[in-house]
């Protein structure tokens, strides 16, 4: 399980390390692709699998399906952990979150979203000011 808020730095080489506290889950592999919101997921092996199933089994016959298919899938990577716990970012995907060097790494469970610092502060005043209202409509869902 992946929660809390944490704040890194990408270093020159391109690395960024992930929290001591999740590399146990993780092991020694992960799976990083693009998020929602312009973000970036990272998985554990097991999790992406699951996933990855599910994405595979929607019908290709349906225009949404195909682009959200080929978004996560092709743009997935597997990475490794070095001895300090960090994992190289390619450029692809720190292009599609805008990565520059400040980072958030925010545990969501049973993946791990990474964001630029300004991006995420940004959208978290957002999403603070209207909590009320998103609990109003999650009630549906039994939450």
């Amino acid at each position: 399980m992946f929660i809390g808020e944490y704040t890194y730095k990408i270093d020159d080489k391109k690395r960024l390390a992930v929290p001591s506290k999740f590399r146990g889950t993780l092991k020694n592999k992960a799976v990083i692709t693009r998020g929602l919101d312009r973000c970036l997921f990272l998985f554990s092996m097991e999790e992406w699998q699951k996933i990855a199933e599910k994405i595979s089994q929607l019908p290709f016959g349906q225009h949404d399906n195909r682009g959200f298919s080929r978004i996560m899938l092709s743009g997935a990577m597997e990475v490794e952990f070095d001895s300090l716990g960090r994992i190289l970012v390619p450029d692809y995907l720190k292009k599609y979150a805008s990565l520059k060097k400040e980072t958030v790494i925010a545990g969501l469970y049973n993946r791990i979203e990474i964001w630029d610092k300004k991006k995420w502060e940004s959208y978290k005043d957002k999403t603070e000011e209207e909590l009320g209202n998103i609990a109003e409509r999650l009630k549906e869902f039994g939450v």
